[in-house]
Order: C-alpha cells, then sequence, then structure tokens
C-alpha cells in the first residue's frame, strides 16, 4: 500500500465539462440537481440493423460557435469530434481558473488529455466513404482527426502548453490517470500548471454493433445498483480540470476550488472483463493513504457505477472491503444514471460532480433506483440528492482490463 509522498501540494483551480444533460459546469450542475436524464433514441447515422437504439448523445453542440474565439489553433473546427469536445471543456476550465496562458515558462505547464478510443467517428466516417461511396480517399486530415493524442496536441497548442503534453488510454479509467498523473507532475516540481482529463465520441454504428456483441448495453436506460439494471448506456463528452501548485495559485491570488490530496491506481492482472474485488480495493486504499485520511473521513463517493450486473456488485463489495461498517453510512451515487457512461471521459466528468458537491454542499443521487438490486445493499442516494456538508470525496474509476484508478479531493487549502 502506498504512503503520502512528500512534495507539493496541488490544488484545483478551473473545472470544464461537455455532457448529454449539460454542455457547460453550470448547465451540467443544474442537470444533476434536476436529476435530469441524458439518454435519448439515437440519431444522427445510419441504426441499419442496430438492436440498441439509446444512447447519451451530446446534441446541438456547434464547435464553429463554441470554439470561434480560439486564435492559436486554427484548424480546431476541422478536428474530430472528441477533440471539439475536449478543446471546449479546456477553455471553460482555463477561463474559469483565471490563468493567462502561455504561462511566463510554458515548458512548466503540462497538457494531459487522454480518450479511450480517439477519433472513431472520423474513422467511421472513412471507411463509409472508401468502401460504401467507393471514394479514392479519405479526408487529408483523416489521420490527424483519428489520432488518440490529439485532442491534447489541439488543447495545447491552443494555449501555449510546451511541457508534458500527449494522452492517456486506459478505458474507463482513462481520465483519472490523466488527472492523477498531472497532479503527480505538479507535485513532484516537474511543472506547475496542468490542464488534465479525458475526452470520448464513440456513438456511430460501428461502435454501436462493436458494443451490442459485447451484451453490456442496456436497451431501456442506465440504472446503476437497481434490481432492474441490465447493462449501460454508452454516452460522449468531455471533463477537464486545470490543476496548480498551490504555491503558484497562490502567488497569482487564484480562487482555490478543492485540493487533489489523493490518488491510487492498482491493477486486477486477471481478466479483461470479470472483474476483482482486489484491485478496486487497493486503488480506494492508496488514495486514501496518498491523501492521509481515514476511510470514515469521506463524505461522499462518486462510484464508477456501470449498471453492469458485475460491475455494480463488484464495486460495492470493494467499498465494504475498503470502508467496513462506515460503508453502510457513506452516500455514494453514480451519476452515469443521468449522464450516461462516456467511457474515458468518466471521470473527469465525475471529478467535477465532486468538485461541485464540495462547493455546493449537495450530494447528486442515482436515478431509477427504485428497488436495489441483490448484493447493492448500500447508501446509494436514490432518485433524489440531498443536502450534505462534504469535505472529502472519493472518485472511482474501473475500466476493462482491471484498471483501477481513484481521487480523493479535499477543501482549498486554508
Amino acid at each position: 500500500m502506498s504512503q503520502r509522498k512528500p512534495g507539493r501540494r496541488v490544488v484545483v483551480t478551473g473545472l470544464g465539462v461537455v455532457t448529454p444533460i449539460g454542455t457547460t459546469v453550470d448547465e451540467f450542475w443544474a442537470g444533476l440537481r434536476a436529476g435530469k436524464s441524458g439518454v435519448s433514441e439515437l440519431g444522427g447515422f445510419p441504426l441499419d440493423d442496430l438492436k440498441i437504439l439509446i444512447a447519451a448523445q451530446i446534441k446541438d453542440f456547434d464547435p464553429k460557435q463554441r470554439l470561434k474565439h480560439f486564435k492559436r489553433d486554427r484548424i480546431i473546427t476541422l478536428a474530430d469530434r472528441y477533440s471539439w469536445f475536449a478543446a471546449a471543456a479546456a477553455d471553460e476550465a482555463v477561463r474559469m481558473s483565471g490563468l493567462q496562458l502561455p504561462e511566463a515558462d510554458p515548458y512548466r505547464s503540462a497538457c494531459i488529455i487522454g480518450s479511450g478510443a480517439g477519433g472513431l467517428v472520423t474513422f467511421e466516417t472513412a471507411y463509409r466513404d472508401l468502401f460504401i461511396h467507393n471514394k479514392r480517399a479519405t479526408h487529408p486530415l483523416t489521420l490527424l482527426r483519428i489520432i488518440g493524442s490529439s485532442a491534447a496536441a489541439h488543447v495545447g497548442i491552443e494555449f501555449g502548453v510546451k511541457g508534458p503534453t500527449f494522452a492517456t488510454c486506459s478505458a474507463c479509467s482513462t481520465a483519472t490517470h490523466a488527472i492523477g498523473i498531472a497532479r503527480d507532475y505538479i507535485r513532484d516540481n516537474v511543472v506547475d500548471v496542468a490542464i488534465a482529463g479525458a475526452s470520448e465520441s464513440v456513438i456511430n454504428y460501428g461502435t454501436m454493433k462493436a458494443w451490442q456483441a459485447l451484451h453490456v448495453l442496456s436497451p431501456e436506460g442506465c440504472f446503476p445498483f437497481a434490481k432492474k439494471r441490465n447493462g449501460t448506456v454508452l454516452a460522449e463528452g468531455a471533463g477537464i480540470l486545470v490543476l496548480e501548485s498551490l504555491e503558484h495559485a497562490q502567488a497569482r491570488g487564484a480562487t482555490i476550488l478543492a485540493e487533489l490530496c489523493g490518488y491510487g491506481m492498482a491493477s486486477d492482472s486477471q481478466d479483461m472483463v470479470k472483474p476483482t474485488v482486489e484491485g478496486p480495493s487497493v486503488a480506494m486504499r492508496d488514495a486514501l493513504a496518498d491523501a492521509g485520511l481515514k476511510p470514515e473521513q469521506i463524505d461522499y463517493l462518486n462510484a464508477h457505477g456501470t449498471a453492469t450486473m458485475d460491475n455494480d456488485i463488484n464495486e460495492t463489495k470493494a467499498i465494504k472491503n475498503v470502508f467496513g461498517d462506515y460503508a453502510y453510512k457513506l452516500p455514494i451515487s453514480s451519476t452515469k444514471s443521468m449522464h450516461g457512461h462516456p467511457l474515458g471521459a468518466g471521470g473527469g466528468i465525475e471529478a467535477v460532480a465532486c468538485v461541485k458537491a464540495m462547493q455546493e454542499s449537495w450530494v447528486p443521487p442515482t436515478i431509477g433506483l427504485d428497488e436495489p438490486g441483490e448484493g447493492c445493499d448500500l447508501d446509494y442516494i436514490p432518485n433524489v440528492g440531498r443536502d450534505k456538508k462534504v469535505t472529502y470525496a472519493m472518485s472511482n474509476s474501473f475500466a476493462f482490463g482491471g484498471l483501477n484508478a481513484v481521487m480523493v479531493f479535499g477543501p482549498p487549502p486554508a
């Protein structure tokens, strides 16, 4: 088990999201407060023989309007959809932080924005052009749109980041790994500032067909921890944080939103789709140890909560394993019940939900939870959020392949 390492304290000064229930932080938070579902009928591409006909899509997003003020990155509106979402969320987070970028020393800043799948919308369009429409060539920017590091590169270009700039890719833990790595770079004095998170846009015919073959998608809705749950619902979006060293933020008089005080990760090293209890438990324990906290100091836990049969029972067991008797008193929710499962972007979006819960002293619900499933017997905040002072919040991300990552957020340092 890891222990708290010496180094600089790392704080959050900016938040940005693009989600199916709101394409800004204020809209997203209002959606959570209202218990809004972003799940709707599929649209925007040929459905052909698909059997799963719902998803949590982002509608009416116009990059030419949302990103029209970008100056350094002149081709952002020609990028893939996942890069649009990353750019919009990063722009919101940077504006909220009040940072004037580029930094005086641009090599002391980082941009770590991951994606579990990269430009799959572009991939599918290219294949259709070549093999259905019999075109002789793809769009000249096809390769650049597809690359999984394109979002990080676009954002880094726009904000003049010349330090570490790259993507993480670890399925549903992608954003949490990106944010955790950025935290470590700042703590270890590699950089002073980081833009970190992930973005995803995978909702197209080919992806739906592939996920359908796994038999883990619900045809009805996303109902984490519920008896009626029968699979997850694919979503798209982005979640981005601006992180700084405490000294850097204080020196410029920044408004500090929270401290990223704990980060843990572990691998099941067992199976691609069957999770263990041990891996998530170790990741949670390591995050607590890194934060220097006892389990009973966590006031809210944003669960991975995918609404698949295996995940929800396994995560519940892991929470009990780590928190003991306190697990039954700990408020837990899966916001995926509202914004769907945005794969690699999930940890970034859910980190924003955690910081907002701390700011607003209110914890979001798990909607659609009319009757808990067998073995799901904790407090999942069913259907209606509640007033709750949140000093410390935990966010879980558990991915295919047993790739587990956990963050703990605390109050702004005094």
